[in-house]
């Protein structure tokens, strides 16, 4: 079966990660979702943006959840990814406003408004300040797009089983995926997580530890990995069954399974 490809944060591999900019990317390059992280503002809002702190990304001191939308938006979250553009004259011109910084809403806005179902792949990062409010949030805004529902094209993931649980209170019908960094933590997660619950271990885990991903995957169970960038781990995936990998470089990937299917005639 071939794999959903997810576009990790959009395509970031090539332009800087949670902008708009790096998600309409991916899907003018045919990506079937999108991957991104939320975090909660001063002031309440769900934006996209995977550091709890804008050193990185923004290039300044700060947290996201100390400071509101507005403050937000006076920052430039693209130029850290190509420091030199300004230099090169050639370059074209940027339009400031798929560079700053995404509200989940707009992105969801955006998926809504495709020409193609393309589904969304939401990973609430903690610990936060905010605790569950995150999840309450979110779970308000995929109802307001009446995606709370079986079948919407929306999954809620988190490393945090706790996290997951609230969302499952809040909608149960709302797909979740418990991400998993180390094999250690699957004999104690296979006693709690549920039937339905889809697996989304890293990349690693399937190169060093596939006997624990073959016991993840048992009863049919869904495995979704992460960050699939290369030949090789896409074949190990396919080789291991995965139905998502979610990757910086979909436009790559996807080429990469056409080939394939192209070989196997």
């Amino acid at each position: 079966m071939r794999p959903q490809v997810v576009a990790h944060r959009g395509a970031s591999h090539e332009i800087a990660e949670h902008t708009l900019g790096a998600y309409l990317e991916a899907l003018d390059a045919g990506a079937e979702a999108l991957e991104c992280d939320v975090r909660l503002t001063a002031d309440g809002h769900l934006v996209c943006v995977h550091d709890r702190d804008l050193r990185r990304t923004a290039s300044i001191r700060g947290l996201v959840s100390t400071m509101d939308l507005a403050e937000l938006n006076e920052l430039d979250f693209a130029a850290w990814k190509n420091p030199w553009a300004d230099l090169d004259d050639e370059a074209p011109d940027r339009d400031e406003a798929l560079d700053r910084v995404l509200t989940l809403r707009k992105l969801l806005e955006t998926v809504a408004d495709y020409d193609r179902r393309v589904e969304v792949a939401i990973e609430t990062k903690h610990p936060t300040r905010f605790g569950g409010l995150v999840e309450k949030r979110l779970v308000e805004m995929l109802r307001e797009f009446g995606w709370h529902t079986a079948g919407a094209p929306v999954r809620v993931m988190s490393f945090s089983f706790t996290a997951l649980q609230r969302v499952e209170r809040l909608a149960p019908d709302v797909q979740l995926v418990q991400l998993v960094e180390k094999p250690t933590h699957w004999p104690m997660l296979r006693r709690v997580v549920g039937p339905d619950t889809i697996m989304g271990p890293g990349i690693a885990m399937l190169r060093d530890h596939p006997k624990v991903i073959e016991s993840m995957a048992r009863q049919d169970r869904q495995i979704h990995v992460w960050t699939v960038n290369n030949e090789a781990d896409l074949d190990l995936c396919l080789k291991l069954g995965v139905r998502a990998v979610i990757t910086d470089r979909p436009a790559f990937i996807l080429d990469l399974l056409d080939q394939r299917e192209e070989a196997a005639g």
